[in-house]
């Protein structure tokens, strides 16, 4: 499918956003009612030879630098919605104008951050490049790859790993069936853009985690580049080097990348390699169905430096734990992903797609003891989406199924300096998870949509014990009881909203939804009867907001509160980190996003040319509520304000030059007592670089460049004093320089 000429300079132009700036109001109504036209045209396949691929979302504009807007935008020519099923090039992957036209369809907050925000001024080598303009979301790398990522306060109890929020490449799980996850396996320049949702407005992932979802988008054939590379350098022994390419032949498409990353990094003992690639083929079987195929593999080796004390932290942030050095931790991680999906347009109104997954990973763990896991995980969805009339108002009806079942095969040995010891648990843990989901959109005034929708949620997780109950197999007594046990959970989570496109260039929204976590084996250990009876944690959540944009300045707004149940939380068996999770009775989380941009200063030398602010704020409040040891306390683990601003001078030739800021005014708790905490601080940095839309591109970024020590993340603990390890320096000064060519 083609969009016309002018529907393609539109969405050419709303892709100059920044990552925040992706927020910008594409005011979305439902189909079958009066929109401005979007003519679509079908594209022939054309055998024997590369077709001519439809004008692509991700070619940038003059003067769409990092960070920036188009000056020249006109909100009179924003597609305000497409046709179900309609696409200008793949059906079953909609570029990034369509998947925003597609979000922004959530009565609550959400984002797409289009590649176009980070890919070409960072190194795009963690989360954090692409993330840190997204309100609400708190993401700050510890070492390597490995990040503490918290939306609205999730997660903040688990000191290692993730939990709380459902990561996913191109819909495919990267968390496994019981909800752990990690961050090694992601590519930041393998994605054409990047989805979030907050909190229960992931209700089309099953809403089954308190922070929500986040997924990463490869391009396709139709929106790729024909043959891309690039090439970063930069402090700390960090080198990288990535390709790639797309294309359409006939009714085929198909993209691939690949990326090598090595660094010493900042920190003794945290030096790490990885190497990583993603493929995507799509068929069109015909002008109404399109099946793609999906292939991610990586293979990433990282030491671990370890949390110190906050006296060391501040003091010699580059040393690492002893320990760490003497038994030589280490997270390393090799993963195969297959997925296939397929989407089926009955007609103009009706559209199913569905799919299956398959994961294999292996981590190599060596900690505390030696983590030998070896992870198998299949599922699969189907998702249908319905717009219609009734009754004269326009409709839109969405139901689908999702489905995921995972094994992990659990072993652990001693650890004796670094080296694989004798085995000391094994265990065969088992989840399974099925969410179904119904939302519906109905239209009672033209510009004002009712959602109701409702989610159900089937959980089980299930560890047989074979080190207890078959010691001959092992050739070790185990002097530890059963560990066996098994749990299910089932849960109900509605939602009512509104969204009231105001103009077109401005839309209102207000929810109450509910959401449910069931436990991770990380929490759901079965090793005491309080782990093994730990409950689902619960949550309903009133959000109120606002999106939009004018042509020189956009903005979005949201306010939340959630009343939680049952919150997972660390209960202390250490001053390391190291916790046993278990249900507080009642807390509460919430908090202010806004995120924003202006144009300061227009034509001020040359025409066309700007001074860009571009700025995230975050207010949290997390806190107990009336606990009987805690009272009103804070909940440890995230700064109550968190502050992103950049100020770009942008020329219409693609130079760009500015400094930008991290803000943490306060310090913030390590500790349920509120007895030991961090640091505030404020992080200088700077980029200069030229994107002008064509073949080469370049940057060189500064960041802490005052070379401030600070805390970038905290474990958190029950009660925490000068000798607890739980702090995570931050990297001192640092430079960085990268060159991308694209064809």
């Amino acid at each position: 499918m083609r969009c016309s000429v002018h529907a393609a300079a539109t969405a050419a132009v709303f892709l100059g956003l920044s990552t925040a700036e992706t927020n910008a109001q594409s005011t979305t109504k439902p189909d079958n009612i009066d929109l401005p036209p979007i003519v679509v045209e079908q594209v022939e396949p054309k055998p024997a030879s590369l077709a001519t691929k439809p004008a692509q979302s991700n070619q940038a504009v003059s003067a769409a630098s990092p960070a920036s807007e188009p000056a020249d935008i006109s909100l009179s020519n924003m597609p305000l919605a497409l046709t179900v099923g309609q696409r200008s090039g793949s059906l079953t992957v909609p570029n990034t104008v369509e998947a925003t036209a597609e979000i922004q369809r959530t009565p609550g907050a959400v984002e797409v951050v289009s590649d176009k925000a980070y890919k070409a001024s960072t190194p795009s080598a963690t989360i954090k490049d692409a993330l840190d303009y997204v309100p609400g979301v708190f993401v700050q790398p510890k070492w390597g790859d490995d990040t503490r990522l918290s939306i609205r306060g999730s997660g903040l109890s688990r000191n290692f790993h993730l939990r709380g929020v459902q990561l996913y490449m191109d819909g495919i799980p990267i968390n496994t069936a019981d909800g752990y996850g990690d961050f090694q396996e992601i590519d930041p320049t393998a994605y054409r853009y990047i989805e979030v949702f907050k909190g229960a407005n992931a209700l089309r992932f099953g809403a089954n985690s308190l922070g929500g979802a986040i997924n990463f988008v490869m391009p396709t054939g139709y929106d790729a580049d024909r043959f891309g590379a690039r090439v970063d350098v930069g402090s700390f022994g960090f080198r990288k080097f990535a390709t790639g390419s797309g294309g359409v032949y006939g009714a085929a498409d198909y993209f691939i990348t690949g990326t090598w990353q090595e660094q010493d990094g900042y920190r003794e003992h945290s030096d790490g390699e990885s190497v990583r690639g993603s493929a995507n083929v799509g068929y069109r079987l015909s002008s109404n169905v399109e099946t793609r195929f999906y292939l991610n593999a990586n293979d990433v080796e990282q030491r671990i430096p370890g949390s110190v004390t906050r006296t060391a932290a501040l003091s010699d942030p580059k040393a690492a734990a002893a320990n760490n050095i003497l038994q030589d931790y280490q997270r390393n991680i090799e993963t195969v992903r297959l997925a296939n999906k397929t989407s089926v347009r009955l007609d103009d109104n009706t559209t199913v797609e569905f799919g299956a997954f398959y994961v294999d990973r292996k981590l190599d763990h060596p900690i505390y003891q030696w983590l030998d896991y070896a992870y198998q995980d299949a599922g699969g969805f189907v998702r249908a989406v319905d717009a219609r009339e009734i009754g004269g108002h326009a409709n839109r009806f969405i139901f689908g199924v999702n489905i995921h079942g995972g094994e992990l095969d659990n072993k652990q040995f001693a650890n004796i300096g670094g080296q694989k010891g004798a085995l000391l648990s094994s265990s065969l843990d088992e989840s399974f998870n099925v969410s179904t989901y119904v939302e519906n959109t109905f239209y009672a005034l033209p510009d004002v949509g009712l959602v109701t929708g409702l989610q159900y949620l089937h959980a089980k997780r299930e560890r047989r014990d074979r080190f207890f109950s078959d010691p001959p197999s092992w050739g070790v007594p185990d002097a530890n009881p059963d560990d066996s046990g098994v749990r299910t959970y089932d849960l109900l989570s509605p939602k009512v909203g509104i969204l009231w496109d105001v103009d077109p260039g401005w839309q209102f929204f207000a929810n109450v939804s509910r959401s449910a976590e069931a436990p991770s084996f990380g929490e759901n250990s079965f090793t005491s009867a309080a782990a093994s009876n730990i409950e689902a944690q619960r949550a309903t959540t009133f959000e109120i907001g606002t999106r939009g944009r004018r042509e020189n300045y956009r903005w979005d707004f949201a306010i939340y509160r959630m009343n939680i149940d049952n919150e997972f939380q660390c209960l202390e068996t250490g001053n390391t980190g190291s916790c046993t999770q278990v249900n507080l009775d009642k807390t509460i989380h919430q908090g202010v996003e806004l995120g924003g941009g202006a144009a300061l200063l227009k034509s001020a030398f040359v025409h066309r040319d700007r001074l860009w602010l571009n700025a995230a704020y975050t207010f949290n409040d997390f806190r107990f509520d009336d606990d009987p040891v805690f009272g009103n306390n804070e909940l440890p683990g995230a700064p109550r304000h968190f502050v992103r601003a950049e100020l770009l001078y942008q020329h219409p030739s693609g130079f760009y030059v500015g400094p930008n800021v991290e803000w943490v005014p306060e310090a913030y708790y390590a500790d349920s007592a509120n007895s030991l905490e961090t640091k505030a601080y404020a992080l200088l940095g700077a980029k200069i670089g030229f994107d002008g839309g064509g073949p080469i591109s370049a940057y060189i970024e500064g960041r802490n460049l005052t070379d401030e020590t600070y805390i970038a993340s905290t474990s958190i603990a029950t009660r925490a004093d000068a000798s607890s390890a739980l702090f995570e320096p931050g990297n001192g000064r640092a430079i960085y320089a990268g060159v991308q060519v694209k064809w």
